[in-house]
Protein backbone atom coordinates (compact mmCIF):
# COMPACT_ATOMS: atom_id res chain seq x y z
CA UNK A 1 0.00 0.00 0.00
CA UNK A 2 1.51 3.45 -1.03
CA UNK A 3 0.34 6.65 0.71
CA UNK A 4 -1.56 7.61 -2.19
CA UNK A 5 -4.20 5.30 -1.39
CA UNK A 6 -6.59 5.33 1.20
CA UNK A 7 -6.43 3.72 4.53
CA UNK A 8 -8.78 1.96 6.26
CA UNK A 9 -7.25 1.07 9.31
CA UNK A 10 -8.88 2.19 12.30
CA UNK A 11 -5.92 2.24 14.57
CA UNK A 12 -5.20 6.01 15.03
CA UNK A 13 -8.77 6.11 16.56
CA UNK A 14 -9.09 3.40 18.99
CA UNK A 15 -9.34 3.94 22.73
CA UNK A 16 -5.75 3.21 24.57
CA UNK A 17 -6.36 2.66 28.13
CA UNK A 18 -4.74 5.15 30.26
CA UNK A 19 -5.16 4.35 34.13
CA UNK A 20 -4.07 6.13 37.03
CA UNK A 21 -0.36 4.43 37.59
CA UNK A 22 0.59 6.00 34.20
CA UNK A 23 -0.65 9.02 35.37
CA UNK A 24 1.49 8.93 38.53
CA UNK A 25 4.38 8.15 36.83
CA UNK A 26 3.91 10.38 34.06
CA UNK A 27 4.04 12.86 36.52
CA UNK A 28 6.44 11.66 38.83
CA UNK A 29 9.19 10.99 35.86
CA UNK A 30 7.96 13.90 33.40
CA UNK A 31 7.28 11.30 30.89
CA UNK A 32 6.37 7.95 29.75
CA UNK A 33 6.84 5.19 26.97
CA UNK A 34 4.14 3.54 25.88
CA UNK A 35 4.53 -0.01 24.17
CA UNK A 36 2.21 -1.11 21.01
CA UNK A 37 0.27 2.27 20.72
CA UNK A 38 0.37 1.78 16.77
CA UNK A 39 0.53 -0.94 14.72
CA UNK A 40 3.40 -1.26 12.23
CA UNK A 41 1.24 -1.04 9.61
CA UNK A 42 -0.14 2.17 10.49
CA UNK A 43 3.32 3.57 11.13
CA UNK A 44 4.64 2.05 7.25
CA UNK A 45 1.52 3.78 5.38
CA UNK A 46 1.84 7.21 7.22
CA UNK A 47 5.33 7.11 7.72
CA UNK A 48 6.06 6.96 4.16
CA UNK A 49 4.01 10.27 3.53
CA UNK A 50 5.66 12.60 6.10
CA UNK A 51 8.91 11.26 4.74
CA UNK A 52 7.89 12.47 1.23
CA UNK A 53 6.80 15.47 2.74
CA UNK A 54 10.18 16.44 4.84
CA UNK A 55 12.14 14.93 1.62
CA UNK A 56 10.03 17.93 -0.38
CA UNK A 57 9.89 20.87 1.78
CA UNK A 58 13.60 20.42 4.04
CA UNK A 59 15.18 23.20 3.58
CA UNK A 60 18.76 22.25 4.84
CA UNK A 61 21.27 21.19 2.26
CA UNK A 62 24.69 22.30 3.44
CA UNK A 63 27.33 19.31 4.04
CA UNK A 64 27.30 17.86 7.80
CA UNK A 65 30.78 19.65 8.52
CA UNK A 66 29.36 23.13 7.75
CA UNK A 67 26.46 22.86 10.03
CA UNK A 68 26.10 23.61 13.70
CA UNK A 69 25.42 21.84 16.92
CA UNK A 70 21.59 22.19 15.92
CA UNK A 71 21.55 21.59 12.46
CA UNK A 72 23.60 18.83 12.95
CA UNK A 73 21.01 17.10 15.08
CA UNK A 74 18.08 16.72 12.83
CA UNK A 75 16.04 18.36 9.67
CA UNK A 76 13.00 19.75 11.13
CA UNK A 77 9.82 20.25 9.32
CA UNK A 78 6.81 21.55 10.91
CA UNK A 79 3.05 21.92 10.50
CA UNK A 80 2.91 19.04 8.65
CA UNK A 81 -0.78 18.61 8.87
CA UNK A 82 -1.16 21.91 6.32
CA UNK A 83 0.73 20.06 3.77
CA UNK A 84 -1.01 17.01 3.38
CA UNK A 85 -4.31 15.42 3.94
CA UNK A 86 -2.74 12.05 4.41
CA UNK A 87 -0.64 13.74 7.63
CA UNK A 88 -3.71 15.70 8.41
CA UNK A 89 -5.18 12.21 9.32
CA UNK A 90 -2.10 11.26 11.52
CA UNK A 91 -1.71 14.73 13.53
CA UNK A 92 -5.56 14.72 14.15
CA UNK A 93 -5.42 10.66 15.25
CA UNK A 94 -7.58 10.83 18.29
CA UNK A 95 -5.90 7.88 19.82
CA UNK A 96 -3.14 10.04 20.35
CA UNK A 97 -4.46 13.06 21.36
CA UNK A 98 -6.74 10.96 23.97
CA UNK A 99 -3.52 10.09 25.25
CA UNK A 100 -2.22 12.52 25.95
CA UNK A 101 -5.62 14.18 27.52
CA UNK A 102 -5.41 11.67 29.82
CA UNK A 103 -1.94 11.33 30.85
CA UNK A 104 -2.25 15.54 31.62
CA UNK A 105 -5.77 14.76 33.34
CA UNK A 106 -7.92 17.63 31.89
CA UNK A 107 -10.90 17.28 29.60
CA UNK A 108 -9.32 17.86 26.15
CA UNK A 109 -6.50 19.02 23.93
CA UNK A 110 -5.80 21.33 21.55
CA UNK A 111 -3.07 21.01 18.47
CA UNK A 112 -0.05 23.63 19.10
CA UNK A 113 2.04 22.55 16.16
CA UNK A 114 3.39 18.96 14.65
CA UNK A 115 7.25 18.39 13.52
CA UNK A 116 9.10 16.01 12.00
CA UNK A 117 12.56 14.97 13.45
CA UNK A 118 14.87 13.22 11.34
CA UNK A 119 18.49 12.70 12.37
CA UNK A 120 20.55 11.96 9.11
CA UNK A 121 23.44 9.17 9.09
CA UNK A 122 26.04 10.88 10.79
CA UNK A 123 23.88 13.46 12.63
CA UNK A 124 24.71 14.92 15.86
CA UNK A 125 22.95 15.09 19.49
CA UNK A 126 20.39 16.82 20.28
CA UNK A 127 21.19 19.42 23.13
CA UNK A 128 19.77 19.00 26.70
CA UNK A 129 16.60 21.45 26.45
CA UNK A 130 13.15 21.60 27.56
CA UNK A 131 10.43 22.56 25.28
CA UNK A 132 8.36 25.19 27.01
CA UNK A 133 11.10 27.51 27.03
CA UNK A 134 10.02 28.74 23.29
CA UNK A 135 6.12 28.88 24.20
CA UNK A 136 4.23 31.94 25.32
CA UNK A 137 1.53 29.55 27.40
CA UNK A 138 0.38 30.24 30.44
CA UNK A 139 0.19 26.84 32.32
CA UNK A 140 2.70 23.86 32.19
CA UNK A 141 -0.33 21.24 30.53
CA UNK A 142 1.44 20.55 27.89
CA UNK A 143 2.54 17.40 26.55
CA UNK A 144 5.11 15.90 22.89
CA UNK A 145 4.49 12.95 21.17
CA UNK A 146 7.40 11.40 20.16
CA UNK A 147 7.27 8.96 17.42
CA UNK A 148 9.60 6.98 15.84
CA UNK A 149 8.98 5.69 12.84
CA UNK A 150 11.12 2.48 12.72
CA UNK A 151 12.70 0.99 15.95
CA UNK A 152 14.87 2.98 17.52
CA UNK A 153 18.39 0.98 19.01
CA UNK A 154 20.90 2.92 20.63
CA UNK A 155 22.93 3.80 17.78
CA UNK A 156 20.07 5.72 16.24
CA UNK A 157 19.61 8.33 18.98
CA UNK A 158 16.91 7.80 20.94
CA UNK A 159 15.03 10.62 22.66
CA UNK A 160 16.62 10.31 26.46
CA UNK A 161 14.60 11.97 29.38
CA UNK A 162 16.13 13.58 32.76
CA UNK A 163 13.83 11.75 35.06
CA UNK A 164 11.48 14.00 36.72
CA UNK A 165 13.69 16.94 35.76
CA UNK A 166 10.44 19.24 35.00
CA UNK A 167 10.26 19.83 39.06
CA UNK A 168 14.16 21.68 38.06
CA UNK A 169 13.95 25.54 37.86
CA UNK A 170 17.25 26.09 36.32
CA UNK A 171 17.61 26.39 33.07
CA UNK A 172 14.23 27.18 31.85
CA UNK A 173 15.89 30.34 29.98
CA UNK A 174 18.19 28.38 28.15
CA UNK A 175 16.82 27.50 24.36
CA UNK A 176 18.64 24.61 22.86
CA UNK A 177 22.50 25.38 22.29
CA UNK A 178 25.68 23.77 22.76
CA UNK A 179 25.31 26.40 25.86
CA UNK A 180 22.33 24.70 27.35
CA UNK A 181 24.03 21.43 26.49
CA UNK A 182 26.49 21.66 29.22
CA UNK A 183 24.95 24.10 31.68
CA UNK A 184 21.94 21.86 32.03
CA UNK A 185 23.92 18.61 32.13
CA UNK A 186 26.17 20.23 34.80
CA UNK A 187 22.72 21.30 36.82
CA UNK A 188 21.30 17.59 36.53
CA UNK A 189 23.85 15.98 37.16
CA UNK A 190 24.31 18.03 40.27
CA UNK A 191 21.08 17.30 41.16
CA UNK A 192 21.13 13.60 40.23
CA UNK A 193 18.90 13.42 38.53
CA UNK A 194 19.09 9.50 36.34
CA UNK A 195 18.90 9.56 32.59
CA UNK A 196 16.32 7.13 30.70
CA UNK A 197 17.86 7.35 27.26
CA UNK A 198 16.43 3.37 26.12
CA UNK A 199 15.76 1.90 22.76
CA UNK A 200 11.90 2.42 21.35
CA UNK A 201 10.98 -0.85 19.91
CA UNK A 202 8.43 0.09 17.15
CA UNK A 203 4.94 1.22 17.82
CA UNK A 204 6.28 2.94 21.62
CA UNK A 205 5.77 6.19 21.50
CA UNK A 206 6.86 8.19 24.42
CA UNK A 207 4.92 11.52 25.72
CA UNK A 208 7.03 14.01 28.00
CA UNK A 209 5.71 17.27 29.58
CA UNK A 210 7.09 20.54 28.93
CA UNK A 211 9.55 21.24 31.28
CA UNK A 212 10.96 17.70 31.50
CA UNK A 213 14.84 17.97 29.76
CA UNK A 214 15.47 15.92 27.48
CA UNK A 215 18.32 15.06 25.02
CA UNK A 216 19.26 12.45 22.08
CA UNK A 217 22.64 10.87 21.30
CA UNK A 218 23.85 11.27 17.66
CA UNK A 219 22.95 8.23 14.68
CA UNK A 220 25.84 6.58 14.18
CA UNK A 221 23.73 4.10 12.17
CA UNK A 222 23.69 4.12 8.48
CA UNK A 223 19.91 5.27 8.06
CA UNK A 224 18.45 8.16 9.54
CA UNK A 225 16.44 7.98 12.50
CA UNK A 226 13.07 9.14 11.84
CA UNK A 227 10.12 10.68 13.89
CA UNK A 228 6.83 12.27 13.33
CA UNK A 229 6.14 14.45 17.18
CA UNK A 230 3.01 16.69 17.91
CA UNK A 231 2.32 18.59 20.50
CA UNK A 232 -0.53 18.83 22.80
CA UNK A 233 -1.76 21.75 25.25
CA UNK A 234 -5.10 22.07 26.98
CA UNK A 235 -7.77 22.95 25.23
CA UNK A 236 -8.56 26.09 28.00
CA UNK A 237 -4.98 27.05 27.91
CA UNK A 238 -4.29 30.94 27.60
CA UNK A 239 -1.59 33.05 25.30
CA UNK A 240 1.15 35.18 27.97
CA UNK A 241 3.00 38.38 27.51
CA UNK A 242 5.97 37.13 25.35
CA UNK A 243 9.06 37.06 28.05
CA UNK A 244 11.70 36.83 25.23
CA UNK A 245 12.42 36.31 21.38
CA UNK A 246 11.63 33.22 21.14
CA UNK A 247 8.09 33.27 22.39
CA UNK A 248 7.48 36.76 20.20
CA UNK A 249 8.35 34.16 17.19
CA UNK A 250 6.20 31.16 18.54
CA UNK A 251 3.80 33.39 18.77
CA UNK A 252 3.66 35.09 15.55
CA UNK A 253 3.63 30.88 14.03
CA UNK A 254 1.88 28.95 16.05
CA UNK A 255 -1.21 31.29 17.98
CA UNK A 256 -1.68 33.73 14.36
CA UNK A 257 -3.80 36.68 15.49
CA UNK A 258 -3.73 36.24 19.05
CA UNK A 259 -2.76 38.68 21.81
CA UNK A 260 -1.66 37.95 25.91
CA UNK A 261 -4.94 36.81 27.58
CA UNK A 262 -6.56 34.81 24.80
CA UNK A 263 -7.68 31.43 24.90
CA UNK A 264 -5.17 29.55 22.46
CA UNK A 265 -7.42 29.10 19.70
CA UNK A 266 -6.17 29.96 16.50
CA UNK A 267 -7.17 28.31 13.53
CA UNK A 268 -4.08 26.34 13.79
CA UNK A 269 -5.26 25.08 17.36
CA UNK A 270 -7.94 23.05 16.69
CA UNK A 271 -9.34 20.73 19.39
CA UNK A 272 -7.67 17.12 19.00
CA UNK A 273 -9.95 15.21 21.67
CA UNK A 274 -12.58 15.98 24.18
CA UNK A 275 -14.19 13.82 26.88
Amino acid sequence: MTATQPHDSPDLDTHYSINDAHRAQFHDRGYIKLKDVLAPATIAYYGEEISRKVIELNTLHIPMEQRSTYQKAFLQVMNLWLKSEVVKQFVFSRKLAQIAANLLDVKGVRLYHDQALYKESGGGITPWHADQFYWPLSNPNTVTAWIPLQATPMNMGPLGFAVGSQKMEFGRDLEISDTSEQQIQDALAKANFALDDSPFDLGEVSYHLGWNYHRAGPNTSDKPRKVMTIIYIDQDMRVIEPRHNAHKSDLREWLPGLKPGDLAASPLNPVLYCA
